[in-house]
């Protein structure tokens, strides 16, 4: 049965989409952006300095999720002796939240779903503890593609065009601001002046220039007006944080994630740990056996994200998920021949029968410093709130919550309490920043966006570079698959035998559908040769550049 995909070891063609070099690299969905960073790189910078110029950047070139208005975690390699660390500047609850605020359901259009954000707080604590050239220098690109503009590519073009003819989109501000006479197209400029000045209030003063201040007071009087509950107290008081990673290994790399409030540095591990105990390349990536294995170890983990992830400072977190006694026990009744029922995993959780938007990037310097950075507005253009003058759309994040309190369904909802609502809270993520090591050197740099797929998009990442031997584009490049417990179902990406493929699954008992999942940016780096090959998703936009 010839289901998979070939992963070659050699080299992919060179284009736009892939880049090798000796020095430093920088992926990212939108081609201006990667720009930015690999000329912070030439100009002297290192990795921490490439990010978070890539981050403002994106801000500006990126609307549906590239942000100053959400939040995300970066984490950083510096290789050799130096501890990994990871900047956690996901949004918190405003203090006027409550458990029960979407109890009956939310407007995801609406300014009330919007957590505090987090990035700017987030990229200066990263690059004032990591950083090398001065905060003024990685921001000022940003505010000069806002001013000056930039051309729109053909699917950024689209996707304006989308959410303009979406009847949903009621924000004046937001009309406004992407709005045009005509329909976008590839080639038009667009510019932002409001977020030009947004932004250089944030290169001239730091954070202060977004969490005080005329920024600050624009913030709470949009959100007032379109009645949301950021005050500018929650602005003021809102901390970036520096937290260790959570790191495991995984045949003998390490393999280095966000700890919580993001879910998916644990989820990541508790996958590869049950997966560990079996031979995966006896079969092909993308036959019958593989898919049944790592659905079967992905449903898994995703049960125990459900009992027990949320943020660390409200709820505690056990500490044996990622080790490999908990896995060989969560995979003990594992069956080659059939699928367990999601409904079987977790008995004492009553379940009830009942679209997200995120990019990443990822850096690496010519000294081998590696940085791989998610964040998100949580749906595509957040809440399609944009701050009047200011320029930037707000997150709609507080839907990340568990938001109906006991109530988890088959659909997929979870209502556990690790994950509910209270002020000042974390929301949990799925963002799975992640980067493998072996010796104390980064060999890949890897991300991705789409809910809670991310993470088992980076785990057919890993896989087929560990497991496989894939290069960065073939890994890239090979056709994905997602369980996540509930819904109770497989989701592939389309491929050549899927018919086939889907046959067999069902045989075994499995429900199959047809859906895409996220771009996943990845960086390898040869432990021998040291060249570093980078490789941008072709799902979306995105380009991969080098020194």
């Amino acid at each position: 049965m010839q289901l998979l995909l070939a992963l070659a070891a050699g080299s992919a063609p060179a284009d736009s989409h892939t880049v090798t070099s000796k020095g430093g690299v920088v992926v990212s969905v939108s081609p201006p952006a990667t720009d930015v960073g690999v000329d912070i790189l030439k100009r002297g910078g290192n990795a921490v300095d490439a990010a978070v110029a890539v981050g403002f950047a994106e801000a500006v070139t990126w609307p549906e999720a590239g942000n100053i208005g959400g939040g995300g975690f970066m984490l950083v390699y510096p290789g050799g002796d130096k501890e990994p660390v990871v900047f956690d500047y996901r949004e918190t609850a405003p203090a006027a939240a409550t458990k029960d605020m979407f109890a009956g359901g939310a407007n995801f259009q609406s300014a009330k779903t919007a957590g505090v954000p987090g990035t700017v707080r987030g990229f200066e604590l990263a690059h004032k503890r990591l950083g090398k050239l001065p905060w003024k220098d990685v921001v000022t690109p940003a505010v000069t593609l806002a001013a000056d503009g930039f051309p729109v590519s053909d699917g950024l073009a689209k996707r304006l065009n989308g959410v303009l003819d979406d009847k949903k989109t009621t924000n004046a501000e937001f009309r406004r601001v992407f709005g045009k006479a005509d329909k976008w197209k590839a080639g038009d400029v667009l510019k932002q002046p409001d977020l030009s000045k947004t932004l250089t209030a944030i290169a001239e003063n730091g954070s202060a220039g977004f969490y005080t201040g005329d920024v600050a007071a624009k913030i709470a009087a949009e959100v007032t007006a379109s009645g949301g509950l950021i005050t500018p107290d929650d602005l003021k008081k809102y901390a970036a944080k520096e937290r260790k990673p959570v790191v495991g290994t995984y045949r003998g790399f390490d393999v280095i994630g966000p700890p919580p409030p993001s879910s998916g540095g644990i989820t990541l591990l508790m996958t590869l740990n049950m997966l560990e105990r079996h031979e995966v390349k006896k079969h092909p990536w993308g036959s019958p056996e593989t898919t049944h294995l790592v659905a079967e170890a992905m449903r898994r983990a995703f049960c125990e994200r459900a009992k027990h992830l949320g943020d660390p400072d409200f709820v505690k977190i056990p500490d044996h998920l990622t080790t490999k006694e908990h896995a060989k026990k969560l995979f003990a009744d594992f069956d080659p021949t059939k699928a367990t029922p999601s409904a079987k995993l977790a008995p004492e959780i009553e379940v009830k029968d009942g679209g997200t938007d995120t990019t990443h990037y990822g850096v690496v310097d010519k000294d081998g410093m590696a940085v791989s950075n998610t964040y998100t507005l949580e749906n595509a253009f957040g809440c399609r709130v944009v701050v009047r003058g200011a320029g930037f759309i707000l997150n709609n994040e507080m839907t990340d919550f568990n938001t109906r309190p006991g109530v988890t369904t088959t659909a997929g909802g979870i209502g556990t309490d690790p994950n509910l609502i209270a002020p000042g809270k974390r929301m949990l993520s799925s963002m799975c920043p992640t980067i493998v090591a072996k010796d104390g050197k980064a060999v890949l740099v890897t991300g991705s966006p789409g809910g809670r797929t991310i993470i088992n998009t980076v785990l057919g990442i890993v896989v087929n570079t560990v497991d496989y031997g894939a290069d960065a584009r073939s890994a890239v490049d090979a056709p994905r698959l997602h369980m996540q417990w509930f819904p109770d179902k497989i989701t592939l990406e389309d491929r050549p035998g899927f018919e086939e493929l889907k046959k067999a699954l069902t045989a075994k008992g499995h429900t199959i559908a047809k859906a895409k999942q996220g771009d996943g940016h990845t960086i390898h780096i040869d432990p021998k040769t040291g060249v570093r090959t980078g490789a941008a998703d072709k799902r979306l936009d995105g380009k991969a550049g080098g020194e």
